[in-house]
C-alpha cells in the first residue's frame, strides 16, 4: 500500500516543490490550497501525513488543525514562514506532530515526513488495531477517540503523550530502549 500525505498551502509554486519531492520517495501527495478545501479532501480520503501551513488565507492553519484533530489522529506536519518560539510552542499544544520553519532544507523535510510517516503506519499496523480500548485497572486509552480516562476523570495529552503512552501500554511488561521508544 502506498502511503499517501496531503499538502495544505496557499504557495502553489511551493506546494508543486513538495509534491515532486515526495513523489520521488514513492510517496502520492494531494494538493489543497486553503483550509476548507484541504478539510474536504481529508473527509473524503485517508493520508498517512497532512502538511499544513500555518498562514492560509480564510481558516488560519491553527483553526485546521483544531478541525483536523476532531476528526483524525493522522500525523501533521506545520509549516510556516513564522520563527517565534510562541508559534512553534502552540502548533505543538494544539495536536501537531512536528513543526519546519520556512525556508527549509529539503532534504530535512523529507526526512521528516518519512518519520511522521514511519511511526504513524508503525502504530496503525500493531497486532492489537483491531482492539479499540487499552484498559489497565483505573486507567483507559481509547485508541479511536484517543481520550485517556483514569477513574472518572478525562486526561488532556498532546498528541506525542498520547502515542508515547500508546506504545508503552501495548508493550507492557516489556522491557524498551530509549530509542525504541523515540522511533
Amino acid at each position: 500500500m502506498q502511503n499517501n500525505i496531503l499538502i495544505i498551502d496557499d504557495d502553489i509554486e511551493l506546494c508543486q516543490l513538495l509534491k515532486k519531492c515526495v513523489e520521488n520517495e514513492s510517496l502520492t501527495a494531494d494538493l489543497a490550497h486553503n483550509g476548507m478545501d484541504g478539510l474536504n479532501r481529508i473527509g473524503q480520503d485517508n493520508y498517512n501525513l497532512i502538511v499544513l501551513d500555518v498562514m492560509l488565507p480564510g481558516m488560519d492553519g491553527f483553526q485546521v488543525l483544531q478541525k483536523i484533530r476532531k476528526m483524525s489522529a493522522v500525523p501533521v506536519l506545520m509549516l510556516t514562514a513564522r520563527i517565534a518560539s510562541a508559534d512553534k510552542v502552540n502548533s505543538l499544544r494544539s495536536g501537531a506532530d512536528d513543526y519546519l520553519t520556512k525556508p527549509f532544507d529539503v532534504e530535512e523535510f523529507i526526512a521528516r515526513v518519512l518519520s511522521l510517516i514511519r511511526r504513524y503506519t508503525t502504530l496503525n499496523n500493531s497486532p492489537s488495531k483491531e482492539q479499540k480500548q487499552l484498559s489497565f485497572r483505573n486507567l483507559t486509552i481509547d485508541l479511536d477517540t484517543r481520550i485517556v480516562h483514569i477513574g472518572d476523570g478525562q486526561v488532556e495529552l498532546y498528541a506525542k503523550e498520547f502515542d508515547i503512552l500508546c506504545y508503552l501500554a501495548k508493550n507492557q511488561g516489556r522491557i524498551l530502549t530509549k530509542q525504541q521508544i523515540y522511533e
